[in-house]
This record gives structure tokens, C-alpha cells and sequence, in this order.
């Protein structure tokens, strides 16, 4: 019961302080980590394969399903109150 009141004054105050995060935030870790990944991604099937174009088939793939499947993981998490 203290520690539901606790969490709940923290959360509280850091919505007020605007230290959650909202879908824009989210939107752009999301396309500059999907960046990185994408280009890993991409250097490694080009290293597997030997082939550029296979290499950035798999990148563009990977690219457009790992971006929807982290920004929704980020909203949801983001919706979670431990470790706040």
C-alpha cells in the first residue's frame, strides 16, 4: 500500500516535471536506433553472402518490421511504471 502511493507520487511528479516520454520521442529513438541496426544488419549479411544486393534486401526487410515491432515495444514500456 506505501509503496503503490509511492510509485504513484512519482509517477505523477515526473509526468508533471515532463520527464515521460511522448510518441515523438519515441518516433525518433526509434528511427536512429533502426539506423544502426539496419546498417549492422546490412554489413553483416554483406560479410555471410558476398552479395550488395541480397545484403540490402535483407537490410530494407529488417529495416521496416524492427521499427513497428520497437516503437510499439517503447510505447508499451513507456505505459509501465517499475524502475521509473
Amino acid at each position: 500500500m506505501i509503496i503503490d502511493s509511492i510509485i504513484e507520487t512519482r509517477r505523477r511528479n515526473a509526468t508533471e516535471e515532463g520527464k515521460t516520454e511522448n510518441w515523438k520521442r519515441s518516433l525518433v529513438k526509434t528511427l536512429s536506433w533502426r539506423t544502426i541496426g539496419t546498417i549492422d544488419t546490412i554489413l553483416i549479411s554483406y560479410f555471410l553472402t558476398g552479395n550488395l544486393d541480397v545484403a540490402f534486401s535483407i537490410g530494407g526487410i529488417e529495416l521496416i518490421t524492427k521499427m513497428m515491432l520497437y516503437f510499439f515495444h517503447e510505447r508499451i514500456w513507456n505505459q509501465i511504471n517499475w524502475g521509473k
